[in-house]
């Protein structure tokens, strides 16, 4: 909450500083332009692309500017953040606008992180747990999706309009070399040690493949839909040979007769963290069985939906600190709103999670929230005919199926059909995420043009800080709780998707949307530091961390929080134009 408060401080005084000094290019002339209506339509269809070019008039005409020129109109999100900035208050209150969507900001980056690690990644687990995965498999796959779908939502729907691909480019490669230096960093400085060479090798080979390509793509500008497809087979072939190698390892263990594989292989054959969403059943039903009544009993209906969107686990509460009790209360009210839509099926419970109303429930709220948050929310308006309104239709069905569930259930025990809540709650949580990542794209934007700083720089600071800051804590306590393979692991595993599916993906819908190929806009200088910083991260580690003899010490973890501050202060005095190209 402090990095908030400093943030939204440090952002109001940079839109003082703007307001102070950037209107003087354009005021004299829109000052008597904007008072005539005549004028004011042919000015704006000259500047129908310039959406930046609010900041260089006066206060008083920035809300007519920006009603007015189409480049400022987003299509995608429920609001239009600029309008918002500079026509909801007053000009001279427009700093406590900005403040108010930088909190705005800080609750969407909330909603994702809930949705993505409560309801997203658990649902994701129960179905390869139903589809009898590996752990391997699941790891590269479903897993990697769930921790990662934030990052990947975020890139599709920075993609999805040109004047914010750069937030999805600076996301993607500000998060990697966030990641990789800062994060596995902080992990060989927590808990030095030998990390697992084969797996550490073969992820950082499959990342400056990913992130050369990426780089070739940036260069050349544009990209086909068959570079696309191969960009996306780059991942299945990782998946394979992830696969393989876990196959060859099982043989040649068996084949010696020598000890079962340990809990750091499996990790580092994996791409992300397997902790939370496969490895904690057991740890869970050994908690829940310590505190299960002696005599059974049976719970009445009301009670059973009350305990089902309680959030809050009396026993946790007891023991954990202040800060995370303040933390806890403050996203108590989502999480409750998050728990009446989404239904989350736990395979390591019993009952694997089955609660009868909430569920009965679910059926009614899950395709409600679906209809009404798809796209922005283009279908809540929708006529069938236009007559009947769909989101009623929906309502109705969900409505019988919940009556015929509940009538044909009990309950204690969960009907055969269970495991489909899965992909309902998978199906839910990815609108949710989606919408909310659009949200926090068109919100970035406007800071962007407020600002005036570039879509680059937002990626690689606010987007790539706020979706890689969970994984980054979750990395840590990982390392501290004496897994650091299993941390360092996830650090380079994870982000190999979110580059080739946020890329691809986003690419994908592009070319399908407008029957065309894609064309990056390379944002200057900072794009090429950007990528080139990246590629040097992951070289250097590749050439170190064998020279070590794979050994990540404290010295190490210190050289790459080190490096990251060096990038880091390259790209803003890069953006503030104190380094440029002669």
């Amino acid at each position: 909450m402090c990095f908030a408060v400093y943030l939204s401080l440090l952002l109001v005084f940079s839109y003082h500083q703007q307001v102070t000094s950037g209107s003087y290019v354009l005021r004299n002339q829109y000052d008597v332009g904007l008072s005539k209506n005549t004028t004011l339509p042919m000015m704006f269809q000259n500047n129908n692309d310039e959406c930046d070019l609010v900041m260089n008039l006066s206060a008083a005409d920035r809300c007519a500017f920006v009603k007015n020129t189409p480049d400022c109109k987003m299509e995608d999100g429920f609001i239009n953040y600029l309008q918002v900035a500079f026509c909801l208050l007053p000009p001279n209150l427009t700093p406590l606008t900005i403040t108010l969507c930088i909190i705005w900001l800080i609750f969407l980056f909330i909603i994702l992180g809930l949705a993505a690690s409560k309801f997203f990644c658990p649902n994701l687990s129960a179905i390869s747990t139903s589809l009898h995965l590996t752990h391997n498999v699941a790891g590269v796959t479903f897993l990697a999706l769930g921790n990662g779908a934030p990052d990947v939502f975020s890139a599709m729907a920075a993609f999805s309009h040109p004047h914010t691909a750069g937030l999805a480019v600076g996301a993607l490669f500000g998060a990697g070399i966030f990641v990789t230096t800062v994060v596995a960093g902080s992990v060989a400085l927590v808990k030095p040690f030998a990390v697992a060479s084969r797996p550490f090798l073969r992820d950082v080979i499959f990342y400056m493949a990913a992130v050369f390509w990426t780089f070739v793509m940036l260069y050349r500008g544009t990209t086909t839909l068959g570079e696309t497809l191969g960009y996306l087979g780059l991942y299945v072939v990782y998946v394979l040979t992830v696969i393989i190698s876990a196959y060859i390892y099982n043989r040649q263990k068996h084949s010696m007769n020598v000890a079962p594989i340990p809990a750091e292989f499996h990790s580092s054959d994996s791409s992300d963290d397997e902790v939370p969403c496969l490895t904690g059943g057991t740890i869970q039903q050994e908690y829940e069985s310590e505190y299960r009544p002696l005599l059974p009993y049976s719970e009445s209906t009301i009670k059973i939906l009350l305990s089902s969107l309680n959030p809050v686990d009396n026993r946790k509460w007891r023991r954990k600190s202040w800060s995370w009790r303040v933390l806890k209360v403050l996203k108590t009210p989502l999480e409750v709103l998050l728990l009446l839509c989404i239904p989350v099926v736990d395979p390591d419970k019993e009952d694997r999670n089955w609660r009868r109303p909430l569920n009965c429930l679910h059926l009614i709220t899950a395709p409600l929230v679906c209809a009404l948050t798809f796209q922005s929310g283009i279908y809540g308006d929708y006529m069938i005919q236009g007559q009947f309104p769909l989101w009623l239709l929906i309502f109705l069905l969900g409505l019988f199926l919940s009556a015929i569930v509940f009538c044909t259930t009990t309950n204690e025990c969960p009907p055969k059909y269970h495991p489909l809540f899965a992909l309902l709650g998978f199906v839910v949580s990815a609108v949710l995420i989606s919408a909310a990542a659009s949200e926090v794209v068109s919100l970035l934007h406007m800071l962007g043009v407020v600002l005036s700083l570039s879509n680059t720089v937002l990626g690689l600071t606010l987007l790539a800080w706020g979706n890689s800051i969970g994984d980054s804590f979750s990395d840590i306590t990982i390392a501290r709780q004496g897994y650091p393979r299993m941390a360092i692991s996830a650090c380079f595993g994870g982000i190999i998707f979110n580059m080739l599916f946020g890329v691809g993906l986003g690419c994908l819908l592009q070319m399908v949307q407008t029957h065309s190929y894609v064309q990056f806009e390379a944002e200057g200088l900072l794009t090429w530091i950007l990528a080139a910083s990246l590629g040097l991260s992951l070289v250097l580690s590749f050439v170190i961390v064998p020279l070590c003899r794979f050994h990540l010490g404290r010295a190490y973890g210190i050289f790459l929080i080190v490096f990251y501050a060096i990038f880091l202060l390259i790209a803003l005095l890069t953006e503030f134009g104190k380094i440029h190209i002669v």
